[in-house]
């Protein structure tokens, strides 16, 4: 690979997976703040957490439809470096969540067809990056995390000045060929790296970062 790939691992929720991201070089570290989730963590666990970052990686708060209140909470005790936006979020909220945390923000976009490529346009003066995941099932109860990959040809089309990363149902085993394919200037991942839902696998996520650096 030309290029060395951001990697974004999310869903952390305990120390000493938090401990295996940072100590193989993950670039972001994830904190999911969604009831359904079985990652999800609360505001002050993720920053008893976050304080072990220590300014190693970005922090990344995920949120889903949340409101200004829960926004505020959750800036407050994790001072995240990132909000990611996993929801219905419009432009117009995307926007406006930035002016009024003064924090970058990330918009998840779910992905089954090129069709789903067409809002990126209207992101692209209301955030500072996108991630592009796997579309959920129509029965799912939560917008990422369900372990699906998309058809990666469907990005051949995208024209964004934007950083991006892929996510959905990327693993240890596919990422190589995921950055190969796409060349995404990163990847992020969670349920690739778990041995149940919502529980970090430690060797999964040194495997992970290591196949996503081209290192064996």
């Amino acid at each position: 690979m030309a290029h060395r790939p951001l990697v974004k691992i999310c869903g952390i929720s305990t120390a000493p997976t938090l401990a295996a991201a940072l100590d193989a070089g993950a670039d972001m570290v994830g904190f999911v703040f969604f009831g359904p989730s079985p990652r999800n963590v609360t505001p002050a666990a993720a920053a008893a957490l976050a304080a072990r970052v220590e300014g190693r990686a970005r922090k990344v708060a995920l949120t889903v439809d949340a409101d200004d209140a829960t926004i505020d909470a959750i800036v407050t005790a994790l001072r995240p470096d990132l909000l990611q936006l996993h929801g219905r979020e419009a432009p117009a909220r995307a926007a406006a969540l930035r002016a009024r945390t003064g924090l970058p923000v990330m918009k998840a976009l779910g992905v089954s067809t090129a069709a789903d490529l067409a809002p990126v346009g209207a992101y692209e003066g209301a955030v500072d990056w996108l991630l592009f995941d796997a579309k959920p099932p129509k029965d799912a109860t939560r917008p990422g995390g369900n372990a699906l990959a998309f058809d990666w040809t469907i990005l051949d089309g995208l024209k964004t000045g934007l950083p991006w990363l892929l996510s959905g149902g990327l693993d240890p085993l596919n990422v190589a060929e995921a950055l190969t394919m796409t060349r995404a200037p990163g990847v992020d991942v969670s349920s690739g790296v778990e041995s149940a839902p919502g529980v970090k696998d430690e060797a999964k996520i040194r495997a992970f970062v290591r196949a996503a650096r081209g290192l064996s």
